[in-house]
């Protein structure tokens, strides 16, 4: 049996509408048309992962001299726990490292538990919260900010 072919494709005004499809489906509170038109047209890397043509996930980072950001990474619901999140950061934390940037930054919802554990898989760890940044449900959620060497990752 054959598998699908996975590829990692740099991604652009043309995919918007795949990540905002996908971004509305497996978030309350997700990224708008407007963020990620916003974020191309400023220059950030942004890169998807297809199976066989289809998107099934994708990340927007930002570097900044010698650090990085990953402002957003996703994975469609259908293909979430099958190994494209972990695909897509070490992506991303190779893309960072190429760039110059000598850690990464995020933030991450407390009640995101397999984010969580995924970024701890790869080394991250936190130091810092941001009080009420995220909009939840009832309120704001605070976010946790990790950060990650990359030298120590991909040395």
């Amino acid at each position: 049996m054959l598998l699908p072919r996975v590829e990692m494709l740099p991604l652009g005004d043309g995919d918007i509408d795949e990540m905002v499809a996908i971004e509305n489906c497996i978030f309350p509170h997700p990224w708008t048309r407007g963020n990620f038109v916003d974020s191309i047209a400023s220059g950030y890397s942004a890169w998807g992962c297809r199976v066989a043509g289809e998107l099934v996930g994708y990340f927007v980072l930002m570097v900044a001299v010698d650090e990085a950001h990953l402002l957003n990474i996703s994975v469609a619901g259908k293909r979430q726990r099958m190994g494209f999140g972990a695909r897509l950061l070490e992506w991303a934390m190779s893309t960072a490292r190429q760039a110059g940037a000598s850690s990464l930054l995020l933030e991450v919802r407390p009640s995101n538990r397999g984010a969580l554990a995924l970024y701890r898989r790869f080394g991250f760890r936190q130091i810092g919260l941001r009080r009420g940044y995220y909009p939840a449900a009832e309120g704001r959620e605070d976010a946790l900010v990790l950060r990650c060497e990359l030298a120590r990752f991909l040395a």
